[in-house]
């Protein structure tokens, strides 16, 4: 509705012949504009959910790994656990390496995950050389969690800016208004009023 309703506006605005062109313009520009937004909206609410869940499954990738596990098995047991793109991917890692797939191949497929890549390493490690990784992991998830708090605090930050940008827009007038308007104006009055 909203590219029709620019292009029907260029049309009433400009009328006739070039009215009708710069609304079809007008209309396509507008409909491209948002089919853009929209892609990357949902690209950003993707890469946001990915994030949301990379510190739990780090934390119970820690918990199998002290439990016994081998990276296999806990990435197994995590991504039946789970739902989202992590725990989706990390079932079909633990399905590659259950059918002999290549460690460092099969955990690079986790690292193309946003914010994933530490994690994806240290998981290809243990598995390569069957070092523990539970310190490791958990250290990670630590961070990814510290980093998403960190995130959280900075977009309320900027959500305590956004906010005070309307209320600035509405008392500035209202100030000049009501506060310097009247003192400049009995100014005026008396500096016109003497000659």
């Amino acid at each position: 509705m909203g590219p029709l309703g620019a292009g029907g506006f260029m049309v009433i605005l400009v009328g006739g012949a070039p009215g009708l062109l710069m609304g079809i313009a007008v209309g396509f520009g507008a409909r491209s504009w948002l089919a853009r937004q929209r892609v990357g909206q949902s690209a950003r609410l993707a890469k946001a959910r990915v994030e949301e869940d990379l510190a739990p499954v780090g934390d119970l990738l820690a918990a199998c790994l002290a439990a016994g596990a081998g990276p296999r098995e806990a990435a197994e047991a995590v991504g039946r656990s789970l739902d989202g793109p992590v725990a989706v991917r990390l079932r079909h890692v633990a399905a590659e390496l259950r059918l002999g797939g290549e460690p460092a191949t099969v955990w690079g497929r986790l690292a193309d995950l946003p914010g994933a890549e530490t994690l994806a390493r240290c998981m290809e490690r243990a598995g390569i050389s069957g070092v523990p990784a539970v310190e490791a992991v958990s250290r990670i998830a630590a961070e990814l969690r510290a980093e998403r708090g960190r995130a959280a605090a900075q977009r309320a930050r900027r959500a305590g800016v956004l906010v005070t940008l309307p209320l600035s827009a509405c008392f500035l007038p209202a100030f000049l208004t009501l506060g310097v308007a009247p003192v400049l104006i009995g100014l005026a009055g008396g500096l016109l009023g003497r000659n």
